[in-house]
């Protein structure tokens, strides 16, 4: 990690949402980025984050000779890929961070992982530092904690380690996530709000773009001798989960009735459709409060980047195509 910013990023998931925010971001910063893809010209098209684009080049993240290739100078890496669909994660997963990892160990780069918290368990629930114990309940979790393991241990053989933690997140440009797919549907006016959680239960969520300027600050800090760094950010805490429903009803000006989040559906649906096993293993996270801890982040670089949340969930709105502009 570096003060100076001209500098060259990998980032491995580009085409997604938190690999696509980063990518914009350090690049109106000022970095050079080089975004590995499977279709850099389908990819260059469909780019929607302004008009500089980064560069892309061809390979797969599961392709360990491509990584290498692609990281050849890099300082940084940002492992922001995933399988599509929640498919093949006992397959796919922790080879391809191994890949990252093996560049990162040849080329001395930073490794940067935008980290989750299905590593927890309500064992350490409500309020969650970084060294909170990691009990997952969920394969999903599980899998988690061992990429983990698997970036302290590449740390102790040279590499530089970075990871951000940050609750569910939203955003304008933002991929699969439970906002987008649960809350509202793209392209739709809302008629209602599908919410998933309690009735008075908390729940944190995370402005993409704010998360993506944390991590570039993070990465522009002046070099330290540190090989492995865990920060958590606090995002937008929703106390009962009113604030985020009220934040979408002011911003399509109506007040949207509140549906219940057909969980039996996906129950009965999930030996048939892994997608819906998943998200039926996630649902202790809609059903108990769990806040990240952020003391050690505004340690490091101050107060985080907070959008208001009036904000940010217009501006989502309007990037999914909810709500018009003006």
């Amino acid at each position: 990690m570096n003060g100076n910013p001209k500098q060259t990023a990998l980032v491995l998931g580009a085409t997604g949402g938190i690999g696509g925010e980063l990518s914009a971001t350090l690049l109106r910063r000022g970095w050079r980025v080089r975004a590995l893809c499977r279709s850099p010209e389908k990819a260059r098209t469909s780019w929607t984050h302004g008009e500089i684009s980064p560069e892309w080049v061809q390979g797969d993240a599961m392709d360990s000779h491509a990584v290498a290739r692609a990281s050849a100078d890099p300082a940084v890496i940002v492992h922001a890929v995933n399988p599509p669909g929640y498919r093949d994660w006992d397959r796919l997963v922790l080879p391809m961070i191994d890949n990252t990892i093996a560049a990162a160990i040849a080329t001395g780069a930073t490794i940067v992982l935008p980290g989750t918290v299905y590593n927890y368990g309500p064992d350490v629930f409500p309020f969650v530092a970084e060294d909170a114990a990691q009990h997952p309940l969920t394969r999903k979790g599980i899998i988690r904690v061992a990429m983990e393991q698997r970036l302290r241990d590449a740390a102790e053989k040279g590499a530089r380690v970075l990871i951000v933690r940050a609750g569910d997140f939203f955003g304008p440009h933002a991929g699969n996530n439970w906002f987008g797919q649960g809350l509202v549907k793209p392209g739709k006016i809302p008629r209602a709000i599908t919410y998933p959680g309690k009735s008075g239960i908390g729940h944190q969520w995370t402005y993409l773009p704010d998360l993506a300027e944390t991590m570039a600050r993070l990465l522009e800090r002046p070099q330290e001798d540190v090989r492995f760094e865990r920060f958590h950010m606090g995002g937008h805490w929703d106390p009962d989960g009113t604030a985020m429903i009220d934040a979408i009803r002011a911003a399509v000006g109506r007040a949207l009735p509140v549906r219940r989040f057909p969980w039996w559906i996906v129950r009965l649906a999930a030996p048939a459709v892994p997608l819906f096993g998943e998200l039926s293993e996630m649902r202790y996270l809609w059903r108990t409060p769990l806040q990240l801890d952020n003391t050690s982040l505004k340690a490091a670089i101050g107060n985080e980047p907070h959008t208001p949340l009036a904000e940010a969930v217009r501006e989502t709105l309007l990037g999914l195509g909810c709500i018009a502009d003006g």
